[in-house]
């Protein structure tokens, strides 16, 4: 079992104890486990998304020499702020936004991770707010295009 619970860690990015609950309820079923983290995640998320965003970062990217991205990405402390898991995320959805053009915070949110389409931008997200344990804003973003 220690080998499907370090497996379920790599898929999720949640803790060793998540995974060993997930995996009991799933009655070893890894795919079942993996959906279970996920929902559960969903639900830490939800539960933090009123909290202050007082700390954050500024991300940019450019692609190409040709699109540039700015986004706000905005978290409770410092500490998180500086973390790779928060640094990671807010380079992915300023890759994403460079790929997508959306037209504002919500429809990003909405729409498909380009690097796994069978999440969201909101699910990648909620799986950051998981393994950080913090609320995560996305406030604002601008892309240029040239």
């Amino acid at each position: 079992m220690s080998d499907d619970i370090q497996k379920l860690r790599e898929a999720t990015g949640a803790g060793v104890m998540d995974c060993k609950r997930a995996l009991i309820d799933a009655k070893g079923n890894f795919d079942k486990a993996v959906k279970i983290i996920r929902d559960r995640g969903l639900e830490k998320a939800e539960k933090k998304s009123g909290r202050a965003t007082g700390a954050g970062v500024l991300e940019s990217y450019i692609h190409a020499g040709r699109v540039g991205v700015l986004i706000e990405l905005r978290c409770e402390t410092d500490f998180v702020a500086r973390a790779e898991p928060f640094k990671v995320l807010a380079h992915e959805i300023a890759m994403q936004i460079a790929a997508m053009n959306p037209e504002n915070v919500e429809t990003l949110l909405a729409g498909p991770y380009i690097k796994d389409e069978k999440i969201t931008i909101k699910d990648l997200v909620s799986q950051t707010v998981t393994k950080v344990g913090e609320n995560i804003q996305i406030t604002r973003f601008c892309r240029y295009e040239l």
